[in-house]
Parts: C-alpha cells; sequence; structure tokens
C-alpha cells in the first residue's frame, strides 16, 4: 500500500466549496461534510434562487436557511469574475468540484457541455491555483472512459463524457505545471436516494411501486452500480489521502452487474406487478457495454473502499422513495 494515505483532515476546522451542491452527490456531500463539522460554502446554480425541487432536495435533512455552518454562494461558473468572489468569499481549504451539465441528458449541446464542463472548471482551476489549497477534488464521470477503459486510455462515447475528460485534462495540466493538489475521481453507476425521476433506478422504482409496466433496453450493459453515501465516503478519502495527489481514482465497487439483472432485483424486492419490457428500447448510439472501476488502485492510494452491498444500496433506495411517497414526487 502506498505510504500516506491514512492523513485525516479535521473537517471541522477546514473551510470546504461546493460547487453543484444541489445536484445529487451533491446534496449527499455537503450533508455528510455538515455532519463532519465543516465550515461549508455550497455553490448553488446561476439565476437566483433555487428551483422548488432544488429546495425541496437541499433542505431534506439541512436547513440551509438557519445552519450557521453553512454558506450558499449562487453563481455562474462561466463567469470568471463571478467565480473568483465566490473563492474570495468562502476562502476554502478544500474545493470539491462538481458543477456540471449533461450528467443525466445524453442530448445536451456541445457548447453547453464546453462552456460549463470545461470553461467552468478551468475559471475555477485559475482562481484556485492562486490560493494554496489543501486539495482540489475534481469529480469527472465513468463515462470518459468509452469502450476502452484503460488508466487514462480516454475514449468518451458522449457528449458530457468528452466535456469530463477534456476538463480532467486542464486539471493535470494545472497539477503539473503548477502544483495544485487536484485529485479526479470518476464515479461509476451512482444510485440512492434523491436521485432524480427520469434517471434508470428511481424509473424502475417507481414502475415498481405502481405496478406500471417498465420499458428498457435488452439490458445486457454491464456496469458497476454503487451507494451514493459510498461515494461521498471516496470523495473525502480522495481529500484526506496524500498520495491521491495528480491521479485519477474510479470510485465504484470493482463488480460490475447488467441492468437487466439490476432491474429484477427491484421487482423481486417489491413485488411488482408490472412487466419488464426488455427490448421495448434501444441502446443509445455508441453504448459502452462494459464499464466497471478499477477499485484495487482507488484503495491502494487512499484505503478507501465500497461498503454497501448492491442489494442493501438497493433496499436503502426503495425504502426512500416509499417513504417520500415517491409517487407523488414523480408527478
Amino acid at each position: 500500500m502506498v505510504s500516506g494515505i491514512s492523513e485525516r483532515l479535521d473537517w471541522a476546522a477546514t473551510r470546504v466549496l461546493v460547487t453543484g451542491a444541489t445536484g445529487f452527490i451533491g446534496h449527499h456531500l455537503i450533508h455528510r461534510l455538515l455532519g463532519e463539522g465543516a465550515t461549508l460554502f455550497a455553490g448553488g446554480r446561476a439565476g437566483g434562487r433555487l428551483n422548488s425541487e432544488e429546495r425541496r432536495t437541499v433542505s431534506d435533512g439541512v436547513n440551509d436557511e438557519t445552519d450557521a455552518s453553512l454558506s450558499w454562494l449562487v453563481f455562474d461558473v462561466r463567469d470568471p469574475a463571478a467565480v473568483r468572489a465566490a473563492v474570495q468569499a468562502a476562502d476554502p481549504e478544500v474545493i470539491f468540484h462538481l458543477a456540471a451539465v449533461g450528467v443525466t441528458n445524453p442530448r445536451v449541446a456541445p457548447a453547453d457541455a464546453v462552456a460549463v464542463n470545461v470553461g467552468g472548471t478551468l475559471n475555477l482551476l485559475e482562481v484556485a491555483r492562486e490560493r494554496g489549497l489543501r486539495r482540489f477534488v475534481l469529480v469527472g464521470t465513468s463515462y470518459e472512459y468509452g469502450a476502452r477503459q484503460a488508466r487514462e486510455g480516454l475514449d468518451p462515447f458522449n457528449i458530457y463524457g468528452a466535456s469530463k475528460a477534456a476538463a480532467w485534462a486542464f486539471g493535470r495540466v494545472y497539477w503539473r505545471v503548477y502544483g495544485l493538489p487536484v485529485v479526479t475521481v470518476r464515479p461509476f453507476q451512482v444510485y440512492g436516494p434523491g436521485q432524480p425521476a427520469h434517471t434508470l433506478l428511481p424509473a424502475a422504482i417507481r414502475a415498481a411501486l405502481t405496478g406500471a409496466d417498465f420499458p428498457t433496453t435488452p439490458g445486457e450493459q454491464m456496469r458497476d452500480f454503487i451507494y451514493v453515501e459510498d461515494v461521498v465516503a471516496g470523495m473525502l478519502a480522495a481529500a484526506e489521502s496524500p498520495a491521491a495527489i495528480g491521479h485519477s481514482l474510479d470510485l465504484g465497487t470493482g463488480c460490475a452487474h447488467t441492468v437487466r439483472e439490476v432491474v429484477h432485483r427491484v421487482w423481486k424486492m417489491t413485488g411488482a406487478a408490472g412487466r419488464i419490457l426488455l427490448g421495448a428500447l434501444p441502446y443509445r448510439p455508441g453504448e459502452v457495454m462494459h464499464l466497471v472501476a478499477d477499485a484495487d488502485e482507488t484503495f491502494h492510494r487512499t484505503g478507501w473502499r465500497a461498503q454497501v452491498a448492491l442489494d442493501t444500496g438497493l433496499q436503502r433506495t426503495i425504502a426512500w422513495f416509499h417513504e417520500k411517497d415517491s409517487c407523488s414526487l414523480f408527478q
């Protein structure tokens, strides 16, 4: 094991900036950081107030109006001056950069993906290099790998993945040229409570709980399903480990399951009455059939491994949607 992975940040004495805090993973990350006692600055979307869905999400267990440890910063990552002002206000020691477009939208416009995912990252890196950060955690995606999935042998198969690969390249340059302590983490098939309704597992759970049929692809894609709380723990480990600096770490379990198998598990756990309509939908153009994390390399550099088994994570997720009256959330 690489030496130096056991360094432990005193989060209660650490100022942290999280961009993209209103997103699925960002929401869970701010919960965890508040639980650790961090002084937290959460970056929401530009354009004023949070919309009703974002407000419901971020306020689920977090009183963002009265929690003295949490401050909201509304800024546009595409605006260099706004980014600079936000970073100056937060004065962070650690930045988690999650803000992105196209995460669940395969039809995102290329210009938008470049402006936000590449330009926004570059704006943040440029300000961060002046500040002597302890860590800059850049959140990428497993879709950067595409069909090749060799170490840094990136071969993205959609616009989102391509833009995140470009952001990774800039992060690596800022580490090499300026010594900015950048770590890239690439989550795999993340799932859990609060995930957007139109994504795979929430849509399947909705159908299962309501007795509806569920049209899907043939479902032979092999994916590394990882529970969101494990992803958050991996992100914190990347922020803490000196051996992670300058590297790209997969956040996954190291085990792959077919989409159809996971949907069948949801059906079994819920006793669903509807039908799973395998093959009713086509695969996406350029679909990659096998994506699984290199969990051993991440463990080697951070000491972190995923802890939540698939069935356990699915049960927790189903219970959350049921308890939150999932049907009403989807309407």
